[in-house]
């Protein structure tokens, strides 16, 4: 059973590693993909956290190769690598069009065999599998629904991890019944506890807004955070169909709230984006 993390993280100060990487897959990609520092201390200001923090928070993403230091305008700046555009580009379908599938559209396994001698290469294929969200069946073989198998294939060759795959289709098709073989799977008490987590931290949020309160920066500032707190929910949940899940499945109502806080937040959190990075 593939588990997760403890919903107190989701209810957690958000930190500005990841913040600063939801504002570059968000605005700074239809800009050439750089930000000067200037503007990122200016944004995240907005958002709680001061200067200090955001270069520290750039300079360990430099180190793990995911921005790149480059001229703005004549100004310090960062831009994205080609490692981290293309994982945010892969992520888009996940985190604002996740698909939820059908109970008759099957199954992706993925089965590995790695040997002793490549510890290192297991270990990342396993956490590889992990970030995609797929399910356990049993050691050595996991398991996803059947429509990720273009992204999964996708990861598997950028990581250089397929020779150690093999990828089949199926139905699922004896055995105990659908729910009670998908909670076997995924641990789906902690993934709805996660849920819960975001709807507890979320739904206040839209509750000020459907008031009218909060002008372009709040929109901002709230519309980041959400997408930053959402986007690692579609990867824990890799829409798995509502049949194989708990009746009155939480998580729908956690992605309706998101796509209500998404269609009221974007356009004011970009025209303040505009605006100081035009200014």
């Amino acid at each position: 059973m593939t588990t997760v993390a403890e919903p107190e993280e989701i209810l957690a100060p958000v930190p500005p590693r990841r913040l600063i990487v939801t504002v570059y897959g968000l605005y700074a990609r239809e800009r050439g993909g750089a930000l000067s520092v200037s503007s990122l201390v200016r944004l995240l200001g907005g958002l709680g956290v001061d200067g200090q923090a955001v270069r520290s928070a750039v300079s360990r993403l430099k180190r793990r190769g995911l921005l790149e230091p480059v001229k703005v305008d004549g100004a310090a700046g960062y831009r994205l690598s080609a490692a981290l555009a293309d994982v945010l580009a892969e992520g888009d379908d996940r985190i604002f069009s996740r698909r939820r599938a059908g109970a008759g559209e099957g199954w992706l396994l993925v089965a590995f065999s790695v040997p002793e001698s490549a510890r290192d290469q297991r270990h990342q294929l396993r956490s590889l599998l992990i970030r995609l969200g797929l399910g356990t069946v049993a050691p050595g073989l996991w398991v996803a629904p059947a429509h990720l198998e273009a992204e999964v294939s996708h990861a598997l060759d950028r990581a250089g991890l397929r020779g150690y795959t093999e990828l089949f289709r199926g139905r699922h098709v004896a055995g105990r019944a659908l729910r009670e073989t998908v909670a076997s799977w995924w641990d789906l008490d902690a993934l709805a506890a996660q849920y819960s987590a975001f709807l507890a931290r979320h739904e206040p949020v839209l509750g000020t807004w459907r008031d009218g309160e909060g002008g372009a920066e709040q929109a901002f500032a709230d519309y980041v955070t959400l997408v930053t707190v959402w986007r690692r929910l579609p990867y824990l949940d890799p829409g798995l169909p509502l049949d194989a899940l708990p009746q009155g499945w939480v998580g729908d109502r956690a992605e309706e709230l998101f796509g209500d806080l998404r269609a009221r937040l974007a356009g004011p959190a970009r025209e303040y984006v505009g605006g100081v990075l035009d200014g």
